[in-house]
């Protein structure tokens, strides 16, 4: 008996004697998306994402000769926890990276702490821009990416002369507004002719807002919505625009937060010829998506969708990869400065590089909702650069954000100086 807890103490005191060794052979990758709550919806979707390319990239030899691990969280569609997650990544599992965050709101939590102990985040979904953290590669849309172009294609194409930008009140929306709605007047939109309503997540009830917006176009002038509505408020309002006898020729919707995972499974009858404003959609019918598009129905299954969120983590992981590559290894800082300048290819048939301002270059495609859940494209841009803070905000529009050259992501250059503030939410 004695001779047995002798080698059982001897076995497990090598047991944990290996542990941090084992640790050492891997580098540790962080995955920050809600997997229970409101917006598990769309976050689960890009944690399977990132499980797949740590597998490809494994299956390849990993990174600098090490195998890459998945360490999972899930901050449960609660803002503050995020922020709580994001620091038990950094401290305790000594993540090298993270990959996640989808409301502009989790990543307002998460900013402070990544930037108090010099994490890395890479942030995959389209928001209000007004941003730029030397801790975050903004790999999703800024508004001259998405917003700006969808209301032009409204004005140039459509012929929308009044303007309704609904949104759920969050930040994402609010500021995106903001620009949108000092745009419009810029272009000759008198203000009285842009209605702006804000409801909160959830919301259901959509008859009085439904019934304002038509009556915007009492005077037969065209009205064209611009919807920053997120999660499944969208359902009710595309069924209130129907009940109400409203086609997308009557008054279209362009959609900034509806893409391919929130239509699977919905009936999208009442959402046939709206329009979504993205950079990427799975119909993008080049040989690079087609393969990625078999690869993901591989790992994920035959009914999953891909979406722009999903190519927005391809390209920043592939980026990580070429830059830890290049810098030797993991370091933070260094990984950084391997950062600016990558390029590697989008999903659409382009390059994507990495700005200064830790922004991509993006294509900005339209597309039409199809009876299948799908997007007819409808137009498509050559890659735009993004732009951390507008040119359509007074206070943005002297700000700008050079990381490797001016050291700074809030340099006005009017005053010369560098602002080191972030707004938190």
């Amino acid at each position: 008996m004695t001779v047995f807890k002798s080698a059982l103490a001897a076995g497990l005191a090598l047991g944990a004697l290996a542990l941090p060794a084992w640790a050492q052979d891997t580098i540790k990758v962080g995955v920050l998306h809600s997997l229970s709550g409101t917006m598990a919806i769309s976050e689960t979707t890009l944690k399977d994402t990132m499980l797949m390319l740590i597998d490809e990239q494994n299956a390849k030899g990993g990174v600098l000769g090490k195998k890459l691990e998945a360490v999972v969280v899930d901050p449960a569609s609660d803002w503050p926890l995020f922020a709580e997650k994001a620091r038990e990544l950094l401290t305790v599992e000594k993540v090298d990276v993270m990959f996640g965050c989808w409301t502009s709101v989790s990543r307002k939590s998460v900013l402070p702490v990544i930037e108090e102990l010099n994490g890395l985040l890479f942030y995959p979904v389209q928001y209000e821009g007004e941003e730029s953290s030397k801790n975050v590669f903004y790999t999703g849309a800024a508004p001259n990416q998405q917003a700006i172009p969808a209301t032009d294609y409204f004005l140039d194409e459509l012929g929308i002369q009044k303007f309704a930008l609904l949104g759920t009140d969050y930040v994402y929306p609010r500021t995106t507004n903001n620009i949108l709605e000092s745009y419009l007047i810029s272009k000759g939109i008198p203000k009285e002719d842009i209605f702006v309503n804000y409801t909160p997540f959830g919301h259901s009830d959509w008859s009085k807002i439904v019934a304002d917006v038509v009556a915007l176009g009492a005077d037969g002038k065209k009205v064209g919505v611009i919807s920053t509505i997120n999660g499944d408020a969208n359902i009710g309002f595309y069924k209130e625009l129907a009940a109400a006898g409203i086609s997308a020729d009557d008054i279209p919707v362009v959609a900034f937060s509806v893409g391919e995972e929130e239509l699977s499974g919905l009936d999208t009858s009442n959402l046939v010829g709206h329009l979504a404003a993205w950079n990427y959609f799975q119909s993008a019918d080049v040989p690079v998506n087609e393969e990625f598009i078999k690869k993901w129905k591989a790992f994920a299954g035959e009914k999953r969708v891909t979406n722009d969120p999903m190519e927005a983590h391809v390209i920043g992981f592939n980026m990580w990869v070429q830059a830890v590559e290049k810098a030797g290894t993991t370091e933070v800082d260094k990984v950084r400065e391997a950062m600016y300048g990558q390029e590697t290819p989008n999903l659409t048939g382009g390059i994507a590089k990495m700005l200064p301002n830790h922004h991509l270059t993006k294509p900005v495609l339209i597309g039409e909702i199809r009876a299948d859940g799908q997007f007819d494209i409808i137009s498509q841009t050559e890659p735009v650069p993004g732009d951390a803070w507008t040119d359509f905000l007074p206070e943005s529009a002297v700000l700008e954000s050079d990381w490797p050259g001016l050291g700074c992501g809030m340099y006005n250059t009017q005053t010369k100086t560098c602002v080191q503030i972030q707004s938190n939410y």
